[in-house]
Formats: structure tokens, C-alpha cells, sequence
């Protein structure tokens, strides 16, 4: 499960530059249509499960490790590099999981952000809905963008 996780952050140089509503709205389409199957894969396994916490709790890790293995070097993630890895999990990874509407998706998103807290030790991210990160970016800043 998870094969090549590493491939969900293939675009995040582009989906996080000039990060506006509207390209908000469109980078996160396109990345539910192009990665969404690894958001459907930790989501059905967990959903399938008997033990929602614990099938959760597996995911988190195995996610987080996975990412850990293809980014890390020597050990350590590069401090921008985490940067990045970790804004594009608040703003697309972590709102795709809980566009599903799944009822395991919070469980789902709670697991993987505490395996990701305690994997990259430096790091103590949360996570928002699509729709509260999507509502506070503003369409022009004093008329002008």
C-alpha cells in the first residue's frame, strides 16, 4: 500500500507558487484528478477496516515514512524542502482527504498528522478543510492583484 508516495508531491513546486483563490481552486482539482488515487487508497483502507483508529494509525505511518524515504538525505530533510513538503500537506493533501466526506477522513487526517509530527521531528503541523483554507485567500488586495 502507498507504492511511491513520494509521486503525491509531483507538481508542488508549481501548485505552490502564486498560491491564489483561483489558483487554488484549479491546482486543487487537478491534483484530486491526478494523485487523488493515493487520497482514495488510505481512505478505503481505513474505511474497509474493522478498527478505524488503528487502520488510521497505520496509514499515518506508513505515509510518513514513505515520504520520509524518498526525501530524506543523510538522514535529514532540507530545511526548505520540509517547507515546502509541509505547506503542501496543509493546503492540498490534507483538504483532499477530507473532501471525501468519508467519515474516517477525520480520524484519516488526525493519524497522519501525528505520524508526520513525530517523523519529521522539526515539524508540528495541522490541517484545515478545503473549504476554510479556499475562504480566507482574498480574489484582489487593494484592487490591485
Amino acid at each position: 500500500m502507498l507504492d511511491h508516495i513520494e509521486l503525491i508531491f509531483t507538481d508542488i513546486d508549481q501548485m505552490m507558487k502564486k498560491l491564489k483563490k483561483l489558483t487554488y481552486e484549479a491546482n486543487m482539482e487537478k491534483f484530486r484528478t491526478e494523485q487523488g488515487h493515493f487520497i482514495d487508497e488510505m481512505v478505503r483502507y481505513v474505511k474497509d477496516s474493522d478498527n478505524t483508529k488503528e487502520a488510521a494509525d497505520e496509514v499515518g505511518k506508513m505515509f510518513a515514512a514513505g515520504v520520509w524515504d524518498a526525501f530524506s538525505v543523510n538522514g535529514k530533510i532540507r530545511g526548505r524542502k520540509q517547507v515546502d513538503l509541509n505547506f503542501f500537506m496543509i493546503y492540498y493533501v490534507f483538504p483532499a482527504i477530507l473532501l471525501t466526506k468519508e467519515e474516517c477522513a477525520v480520524p484519516l487526517c488526525d493519524s497522519v498528522r501525528d505520524a508526520w509530527n513525530a517523523r519529521f521531528t522539526d515539524t508540528q503541523i495541522n490541517y484545515a478543510s478545503y473549504e476554510k483554507l479556499y475562504g480566507s485567500f482574498r480574489n484582489k488586495i487593494f484592487g490591485i492583484f
